[in-house]
């Protein structure tokens, strides 16, 4: 239920609820007020009115008594001089908080008045059938009929009732009413507040201590959202920025960390070959290099150290630019056959003095045009090259390049028969400085950056790459590229 429902539902719940209990409740204590009233009274058939009119009510008691009276009288009127039967009317009235009088010319003849109670106003002289309140010591209900006697004599017969008989349940049912109509607002109000506390105030606090939480660093205590209005969808919002931050804080410190590896590698990479110049040049200038032969050979091993520590710095200063998108490209038109042409040959200079056979294998058709950035594009395949032919090991190396063409890309295909990678690291071998030889002191050498920096190169151009491998036999690094199409825009 969205919140703004959850709202409008709470305002029908506290307009309409308590009202229609309220009605119940009143109806439904009236009705036993009511029956209780009848009971106490003798009536029959009294309507709800009697409890809130009391000339209604007071109508009412006795009334069956009266009308047997009138009519007992009218067929016997002698009767009105009979005491005895005068005092069983009398009993029946006093069950009823009520006595008989009869009046005769003004004259009270009888009174069954045992309350002793002060009727001084009822010697006034009214005339006729009444219906009235004495307000004495007690407020009395004087219902009047007048009657002619046997004797031609004329005189009324009184009913006196006494209502304060009526006040313990009147003030009773107006109790219970009272009672019932705060108990239904309170309860009403309490199963409100502890809805809305559920829904509203206990996730925002739940929200607030979450919060609490990643101030105080803690970015694994999530929240989960129970409901599907706005504050399970504030939930989801916060649960995704949770755990955005926290990738992002464990980005940061993985980035730290390579950092610092990469930092410690470098530093490590770069302090061999000045050891090995610094020894060298401390061999020239002690005369250890006393021959111009073995001068040559210092100088000669001097300049490939320096070589390598400028390869090196080159590596990593392509890596930092490659990896804050700051590189620029320069995308062109490639015909792939006279381009790897021209690489093989490059690279067969570089492979002579290796013991390495380089073998190029052209499957694509003749006239197939790439789009690529020719230097970016040479590094991938120079950085994979290097790569292979430093772990051949010492038997006769083979690399072999071959190109098969698809439909819309070129696959170019770079093997080696070296000692092959393991198969739990064969996923890791892009990524930036994992080595697969464990031991920092080996021969190869590098930065462990260069597969990475293929794999950087090959994605900006839309293509992949990817290797397999198998121990002692040889690795395969894969890499795909896309063709040139006409009328086809290319960014």
């Amino acid at each position: 239920m969205k919140l703004f429902t959850r709202i409008k539902v709470s305002y029908l719940v506290i307009c309409f609820v308590p009202l229609l209990l309220m009605i119940i409740a009143v109806y439904v204590i009236s009705t036993m007020s009511l029956n209780a009233l009848e009971k106490q009274f003798g009536l029959s058939n009294s309507s709800l009115g009697v409890l809130y009119d009391p000339l209604k009510l007071m109508e009412s008691v006795n009334s069956t008594i009266i009308n047997d009276l009138e009519a007992s009288l009218e067929e016997q009127p002698y009767l009105l001089e009979d005491e005895s039967y005068l005092n069983e009317i009398n009993a029946l009235l006093q069950e009823n908080s009520a006595f008989l009088m009869i009046k005769k010319d003004a004259e009270i003849v009888y009174s069954g008045n045992t309350e002793n109670v002060d009727l001084s106003s009822m010697y006034i002289n009214f005339q006729g059938d009444k219906e009235y309140y004495l307000r004495e010591e007690a407020p009395m209900y004087v219902k009047q009929r007048e009657f002619v006697f046997s004797d031609g004599g004329k005189g009324q017969i009184i009913i006196v009732t006494d209502v304060r008989a009526l006040t313990p349940r009147i003030k009773l049912a107006a109790i219970q009413t009272v009672i019932v109509i705060v108990g239904i607002l309170f309860s009403g109000a309490t199963l409100l507040t502890v809805w809305l506390y559920k829904s509203i105030v206990k996730p925002i606090e739940e929200l607030k201590l979450a919060a609490e939480s990643i101030k105080n660093g803690d970015l694994d205590f999530g929240v989960e959202p129970d409901t599907e209005d706005e504050i399970g969808e504030l939930f989801t919002a916060f649960e995704e920025m949770r755990a955005r931050m926290k990738e992002q804080l464990e980005v940061g410190m993985q980035f730290e960390r390579e950092s610092k590896e990469l930092m410690s590698n470098i530093s490590h990479d770069l302090k061999t070959p000045i050891t090995a110049i610094k020894g060298y040049v401390e061999g020239i200038i002690d005369g250890v290099a006393d021959t111009p032969e073995k001068q040559d050979k210092y100088f000669r091993t001097i300049y490939a150290k320096a070589n390598d520590m400028e390869k090196m710095i080159e590596e990593l200063f392509l890596y930092s630019k490659l990896d804050s998108n700051s590189e620029t490209y320069s995308f062109t038109k490639v015909n792939l056959n006279s381009y790897f042409a021209d690489c093989i040959e490059e690279i067969s200079v570089d492979l002579e003095g290796k013991r390495i056979d380089l073998g190029f294998f052209n499957y694509a058709d003749k006239d197939v045009v790439i789009i690529a950035d020719p230097e970016k594009l040479k590094r991938v395949i120079t950085n994979i090259v290097n790569n292979s032919s430093k772990y051949i090991g010492d038997k006769k190396g083979i690399i072999n390049i071959r190109i098969r063409e698809e439909a819309e890309f070129i696959q170019v295909e770079i093997e080696d028969n070296g000692k092959g990678i393991a198969k739990q690291e064969l996923p890791r071998i892009f990524e930036r400085l994992y080595r697969t030889d464990a031991s920092r002191n080996s021969a190869q050498g590098g930065s462990g950056l260069g597969l990475s920096i293929a794999k950087k190169i090959i994605e900006e151009h839309g293509g992949r790459i990817w290797a397999t491998s198998k121990e002692d036999i040889g690795t395969c690094i894969c890499f795909v590229i896309r063709k040139y199409e006409e009328n086809k825009i290319y960014e």
